[in-house]
C-alpha cells in the first residue's frame, strides 16, 4: 500500500504500559498505517530506528505556552524531549474575552511588541488561529475558570449573583459544545481563588454534560492539603464528570506527612468507580509569582490597586505581619514563603524592572544579606520595584514525589512555558522544568531509579492523558491512530536544565513526528508547522 516513512527496526512502546517489540512503523499522511514486524513500503521513506525506541507522542496535561507559541511556534524546549500536544487553561485561558479583557492579555502577553494582535475573543478561535499561525505541536484548551470569572465579575471578592452563575455557565457551555476539554481552576490566586465551591459546581454543569474533565490548582497544597482534594472530588461527584489534580504536592515540611492520606483518598474515590487521577511535575521546586506570597486580599480589583496598596505604610505593614506570622484574618491564603521555609527556600527567577536583574538566581536570604534588609522586607521591596518577578519555591518533598510517581493515574505535566535556549529567551530565567519534564520523568525516574518500567512511563505520558482528554486517536502507537510519534534512545534519554543552569536543552530524542510530519530530525527544528487545534473527542 502506498507509503510516505516508514521507521524501521525500532523498540515500540506502544503507550499502553507493556514492554517494547520489534517492528517497523509506516505512516501515510497523518495516520499510521501499519506497526508490524517487516513492512514492504519500496517507495517510503526510510527512518532506522536500531537500537532506538519509537513511542506515541508526549503529551503536556498543563502548560503555559498559550502566549509563548504565538511568538515562537516551535516551542523547542519541550519539542526536543518529545511533546507533540500541549494543554493550557490552568485559571486562566485564552478565551472567552471581552474587549477589556482582550487589552489586559495582549498587554501580558505582548510586552513591549507593540504589532502583537489578538484577533479573537472565543477559546475555539484561539486555537483555529495558532493553528492558522503555525504551531509546531498540537494545541488544546481547558476554559479558565478565573477568565470566566473575570469575564462576568471582574477582580470583585464577593460571591456572584444567581444572574452572573448563569452568565458563566453559558459561556462555558458554549465553548464545550465547540470542543473545549472542560474547566481549569487555579484556587490559590486572585480573582480565582475568591470563587466559592459552589460557583465552581456551578460553572462546571456544563462539563458534566458534555462529558469533560475538571482540573484544579487545588485550593490549598499546604495547611488545608486534604480540604483541597476533598473539594475537588465533590465538585466531580456534583457536576458528574472526572476531574485530575494539577500538580499534585503537599506544600511544607509539615504537610508532607499528609500526601499518604491524600493518595488513600484518591485510591478510595478510584475504587469506589470515581474517575479521579493526578499530574505531577518531577522537581521539588514550584514556580509562580513572586507576589503570590502575598495574601490574595490585598489583590482585590487587580494589579492596579495592589501596587496601591503595597505602597501604603500601613497595609505594606499588615502584609509583611501576615507573612512573618503566617497568619490572615482572610481564610484561603497560601503562605509560599513559610511553606518554604523562609528566605532561603526562595529563588528569584525572573524580574521585570531591568534594574533589578542582578537579583535572578539569588535566594530571598542572599538578597536580604547583601543589601542589610529583613528578608520580608526585600521581598515586598522586589514585589514593589518588579510587580511581575518570578520566584521559585521550595516546598515539596522528594520522597513524597517519588511515592506519587508510583500510582498509575498519575501523568505528567510542566506547569510551564516552552522557551528556547538562545536569545530572547535566555535573557530571562526558567524553572528548569520548562526543559526536563519530560526527559527527567523518563531518564532519571524510570530509567535510573526504576521507580516504573519504561513502558509505563511512556504510558503516563501518551495513553492516560489522551484518554483522560478524550483525545480521540491520540496516545498510541496503532493502526489507524494519528502519526504523533517520537524516536528517542531509552539509554541516553535525560534533563540537562538546572535550576542555575536552567537553559539547557534535555538529550536523548532524535526525531519527533507530528500528524505525520517530522517537527525534529536528528535533533534539529525542520521547519515544520504541522501542529492542530484538537478538540474533545473529535480530532
Amino acid at each position: 500500500m502506498p507509503t510516505d516513512y516508514v521507521i524501521r527496526n525500532a523498540l515500540v512502546y506502544d503507550g499502553e504500559g507493556g514492554e517494547a517489540r520489534s517492528a517497523d512503523v509506516a505512516v501515510l499522511g497523518d495516520r499510521i498505517t501499519g506497526v508490524e514486524p517487516s513492512i514492504e513500503a519500496p517507495d517510503a521513506v526510510e527512518v532506522d530506528a536500531t537500537r532506538l525506541a519509537v513511542t506515541p507522542g508526549f503529551i503536556n496535561v498543563l502548560s503555559h505556552s498559550y502566549g509563548s507559541i504565538l511568538i515562537d511556534g516551535r516551542a523547542m524546549s519541550e519539542l526536543v524531549q518529545g511533546v507533540t500536544t500541549q494543554m493550557f487553561g490552568e485559571g486562566h485561558s485564552m478565551g472567552p474575552l471581552t474587549e477589556a479583557t482582550r487589552d489586559r492579555l495582549k498587554a501580558s502577553i505582548a510586552g513591549s511588541q507593540e504589532d502583537f494582535e489578538i484577533p479573537w475573543l472565543r477559546l475555539s478561535e484561539y486555537l483555529a488561529y495558532a493553528e492558522r499561525k503555525g504551531v509546531s505541536q498540537n494545541v488544546c484548551s481547558l476554559v479558565g475558570a478565573t477568565t470566566i470569572r473575570s469575564n462576568v465579575i471582574g477582580h470583585a471578592d464577593r460571591p456572584a449573583t444567581t444572574d452572573e452563575l448563569d452568565r458563566m455557565a453559558a459561556l462555558v457551555d458554549e465553548e464545550m459544545v465547540d470542543g473545549a476539554l472542560g474547566v481549569g481552576s487555579a484556587l490559590i490566586y486572585p480573582p480565582g481563588s475568591f470563587a466559592p465551591t459552589e460557583e465552581l459546581i456551578a460553572i462546571c454543569r456544563p462539563v458534566g454534560r458534555h462529558g469533560g474533565r475538571y482540573f484544579s490548582h487545588m485550593r490549598s497544597e499546604g495547611d488545608r492539603f486534604l480540604d483541597g482534594v476533598d473539594e475537588l472530588m465533590a465538585i466531580a461527584e456534583a457536576v458528574g464528570c472526572g476531574a485530575e489534580l494539577w500538580h499534585l504536592k503537599a506544600a511544607g515540611p509539615n504537610n508532607w506527612p499528609s500526601m499518604k492520606v491524600a493518595i488513600e483518598r484518591v485510591e478510595a474515590a478510584r475504587a469506589a468507580g470515581r474517575d479521579i487521577t493526578a499530574d505531577i511535575y518531577p522537581y521539588v521546586a514550584g514556580g509562580t509569582a513572586l507576589r503570590s506570597a502575598i495574601p490574595p486580599r490585598f489583590h482585590e480589583g487587580g494589579t492596579a490597586a495592589f501596587l496601591e496598596r503595597l505602597n501604603d505604610p500601613a497595609q505594606r505593614a499588615d502584609m509583611r505581619r501576615a507573612l512573618v506570622t503566617g497568619e490572615d484574618p482572610a481564610p484561603g491564603w497560601e503562605n509560599l514563603y513559610g511553606l518554604s521555609g523562609g528566605p532561603s527556600g526562595v529563588l528569584i527567577a525572573a524580574v521585570s524592572n531591568p534594574a533589578d536583574k542582578h537579583l535572578e538566581g539569588k535566594t530571598l536570604a542572599a538578597i536580604a544579606e547583601e543589601t542589610s534588609a529583613d528578608p520580608v522586607d526585600a521581598l515586598l521591596d522586589l514585589v514593589a520595584s518588579s510587580p511581575g518577578a518570578g520566584a521559585m519555591y521550595f516546598i515539596a518533598s522528594e520522597d513524597n514525589l517519588r511515592l506519587q510517581m508510583t500510582y498509575p493515574w498519575v501523568a505528567v505535566g510542566s506547569d510551564a512555558v516552552a522557551v528556547a535556549a538562545e536569545d530572547p529567551w535566555t535573557a530571562t530565567r526558567t524553572h528548569p522544568r520548562s526543559y526536563g519534564t519530560f526527559a527527567r520523568f523518563l531518564g532519571r525516574y524510570s530509567r535510573d531509579e526504576g521507580l516504573m518500567p519504561f513502558g509505563e512511563a511512556v504510558r503516563r505520558m501518551t495513553s492516560l492523558p489522551a484518554d483522560n482528554l478524550k483525545l480521540a486517536g491520540r496516545g498510541r502507537v496503532r493502526v489507524g491512530d494519528y502519526a504523533d510519534l517520537v524516536v528517542l534512545d531509552p539509554t541516553e534519554v535525560i534533563d540537562l536544565a538546572t535550576y542555575e543552569d536552567p537553559h539547557r536543552y534535555s538529550v536523548g530524542v532524535r526525531d519527533v513526528m507530528v500528524n505525520g510530519h517530522f517537527a525534529l530530525r536528528n535533533g534539529h527544528f525542520t521547519g515544520e508547522f504541522a501542529g492542530r487545534a484538537l478538540k474533545r473527542g473529535l480530532n
